[in-house]
């Protein structure tokens, strides 16, 4: 995955192969079975799914819903749910059916990601033939989390000396590149961020291309004591 290309707003990891999901007749197959994303970002979470063609002789007629609460007898609808207003939708393409088989694929895209929203998320379809409908279980895990700053000092004795490295809770398939900023200011992109460190110092990271999701601020509190020398805050 190349970074620089993403879309902007988009900041997903896919953390596992595709997971198909079913009972041979009905299938669900989501694209991955993990997905980890950095809050504020967008994520889309994908799937497709398959459905004996029964009725080949009148039309069908599918429903589709995503959701983390309730279960097949009384799911809560995300489009629906007031924990994601405003920040979800659902996108379907049209079902086809060929032979003995019908298939669609669908699409789940939440917007402005919270840590809340760290959850597994099943997809549900609904066909015409006798009110039969399938869940894709186990779902996908989707895990929302913040990149932070480490400091680590060059000297135990000396606390102005340091390497800054920024972290993310996800796993990365490829080396991603960090825009470092020192006190607010943009100081150019590095993989780790070497620096004499002085009182009042503030630093945060971010991917390149996303300086807007930056990490929390990391700031020198004291000159005195290289154990307790920096504080977080958002």
């Amino acid at each position: 995955m190349d970074l620089r290309s993403a879309a902007r707003g988009f900041l997903a990891f896919l953390l596992s192969v595709p997971g198909l999901q079913g009972n041979g007749d009905w299938t669900v197959t989501y694209s991955s079975s993990n997905v980890c994303a950095l809050r504020g970002a967008m994520v889309d979470i994908n799937c497709t799914y398959e459905y004996p063609d029964n009725v080949q002789y009148r039309p069908n007629t599918v429903r589709t819903l995503w959701f983390t609460k309730g279960d097949k007898y009384q799911p809560v609808d995300l489009e629906h749910d007031a924990d994601y207003t405003g920040r979800v939708e659902s996108s379907c393409e049209e079902v086809r059916c060929t032979g003995s088989r019908c298939h669609g694929t669908c699409t789940l895209r939440i917007k402005d990601l919270r840590q809340s929203d760290s959850s597994v998320y099943k997809f549900m379809f609904t066909t015409n033939q006798l009110g039969l409908e399938y869940i894709g279980n186990p779902g996908v895990m989707l895990s929302v989390t913040d990149i932070q700053v480490k400091v680590y000092f060059l000297y135990p004795t000396d606390p102005s000396y340091a390497k800054l490295e920024c972290h993310s809770m996800c796993g990365l398939a490829v080396d991603p590149r960090y825009i470092w900023f020192r006190n607010g200011q943009n100081v150019g992109q590095r993989v780790n961020y070497w620096a004499y460190i002085q009182s009042g110092d503030s630093f945060s990271c971010a991917f390149e291309g996303y300086e807007r999701l930056r990490s929390p601020i990391v700031c020198k509190s004291t000159p005195h004591d290289p154990r307790h020398n920096f504080t977080f805050r958002v």
